[in-house]
């Protein structure tokens, strides 16, 4: 069920293309065991999303001037080492952890989903991440992007318009060309007001085996898909 006139694909990242939680959570128990630093690494990786959205906002609302997330991020964890009383890492150290974004991994379903995806449709990342996370995190997982782009290249942070409108005007493109696909419905709605097509994948343990938000579609999507896969197969492909 191919829609028409869509000719590309928009794709939020975390959460929607990679497993953000569980791959945080990895990297800290690995950093943990060489360290010998014993803390709940699940609570640490949640802490460290929840800080997200609040330091971008400082972004959207002017308090501060454009930054991007690898810097936001950095200065999340900064606050956490503290909070989580870890102390001692050298600047080497820390930069690493701070890393773990560049390394998350993909569902199990994202790449061969994807792969098939791209026989006939332009794969575009549309997320808040910045450039040189999203290509060193595509390279180690191999996610198949046709280009990158999102909030660095727009200048502004999802759910500010520019940052759908901005990515597909690169494309050269009208918003009826394009589709996000997301996990998330609040993005749905954004990118939807905006004149895209919308897809929204299931991914009910983004934020661990208690979730309950975002566990299914809350509006008349354009597509609801359980995975990739399936999106793939709605998709024509």
């Amino acid at each position: 069920m191919a829609i028409d006139g869509v000719v590309a694909l928009g794709f939020d990242v975390f959460g929607t293309v990679v497993d953000w939680r569980s791959s945080v959570t990895g990297e800290g128990e690995a950093f943990g065991r060489e360290k010998g630093i014993e803390k709940d690494w699940s609570a640490f990786a949640d802490r460290w999303r929840a800080g997200y959205q609040p330091a971008m906002e400082a972004v959207r609302n002017g308090t501060r001037p454009w930054t991007i997330l690898d810097v936001l991020h950095r200065e999340i964890l900064d606050e956490m080492l503290a909070e989580f009383s870890i102390e001692g890492l050298s600047e080497t150290e820390v930069d690493h952890l701070n890393r773990a974004w560049h390394r998350l991994d993909p569902w199990p379903d994202s790449v061969a989903g994807l792969t098939r995806l791209k026989t006939k449709y332009t794969l575009f990342t549309l997320s808040n991440g910045n450039v040189a996370l999203m290509v060193n995190m595509a390279k180690r997982a191999g996610l198949p992007w046709d280009v990158i782009l999102g909030a660095e290249i727009a200048g502004h942070y999802k759910p500010q318009p520019g940052a759908y409108t901005k990515s597909v005007s690169l494309l050269g493109l009208q918003p009826e060309q394009a589709m996000l696909v997301a996990a998330h419905n609040d993005d749905l709605r954004a990118a939807r007001a905006l004149g895209l097509r919308t897809a929204f994948v299931r991914r009910p343990t983004e934020y661990g085996p208690d979730q309950d938000f975002d566990t299914d579609a809350e509006e008349d999507w354009d597509i609801v898909a359980d995975d990739f896969v399936d999106l793939a197969k709605q998709m024509g492909t």
